[in-house]
């Protein structure tokens, strides 16, 4: 296993990427890289109406993206590890839930790009969850621009993730099914992630923790 100089956490709305991104970084003393997703001046408007505001957010989240992923890889050179809580590659993903067949068009022709440009992470670690975990997740840290999330679109978000990562074959890859673990709360649950995460692997590796 060669070694890994970039992590990204992935998953849905509300699994808990950020948290745990920031836990990792901590451990293993690495640059730590969020998503600049508040800086979006549509994002409220599109999950209030996701239909007329779906192409503009999607754009502005795709270039934001992309010029923190060409950015990140200047620090890649520098630093010797990065702990991120997304990959470029989502952008596609919620894309795919919001626009239609002609904005979908023009989208990918941008996309595939700027795609072009960009390193895959060295391993990325993606936390699935059911739906009413997350929408019990979205609504208990109370953000103002999520509280018009339905049910609805998230399952379907969370459908096109994990369809995505039980293919995806571009990096290292940790699948860890977080319906019965709290690794923000709870030093037992945190500490077997960590044990998972810490032991070297190639290809892809499924963590499903006890219930």
């Amino acid at each position: 296993m060669k070694k890994i100089y970039h992590i990204a956490v992935e998953g849905t709305i509300g699994v808990g990427k950020t948290s745990l991104a920031r836990i990792l970084a901590e451990e293993i003393q690495g640059r730590l890289v969020l998503e600049e997703f508040e800086d979006n001046p549509f994002l409220k408007e599109f999950y209030q109406d996701r239909k007329r505001w779906a192409f503009q957010t999607q754009i502005n989240f795709l270039i934001s993206r992309y010029y923190q992923q060409l950015r990140l890889q200047q620090i890649d050179m520098f630093a010797d590890k990065i702990v991120s809580d997304y990959m470029f590659a989502k952008d596609k993903l919620f894309a795919q839930t919001s626009l239609d067949d002609n904005e979908m068009i023009l989208y990918k022709k941008l996309a595939n790009i700027f795609e072009k440009n960009i390193t895959p992470p060295d391993l990325v670690i993606f936390l699935q969850s059911d739906v009413d975990r997350l929408m019990e997740n979205i609504k208990s840290r109370g953000r103002d621009y999520e509280k018009d999330i339905d049910w609805e679109y998230l399952s379907q978000l969370n459908e096109i993730y994990n369809q995505y990562f039980l293919s995806y074959d571009k990096s290292n890859l940790l699948l860890i099914n977080s319906n019965n673990i709290d690794f923000v709360n709870n030093k037992d649950d945190l500490k077997q992630i960590l044990d998972v995460i810490r032991t070297p692997f190639s290809g892809t590796k499924f963590f499903n923790p006890a219930i």
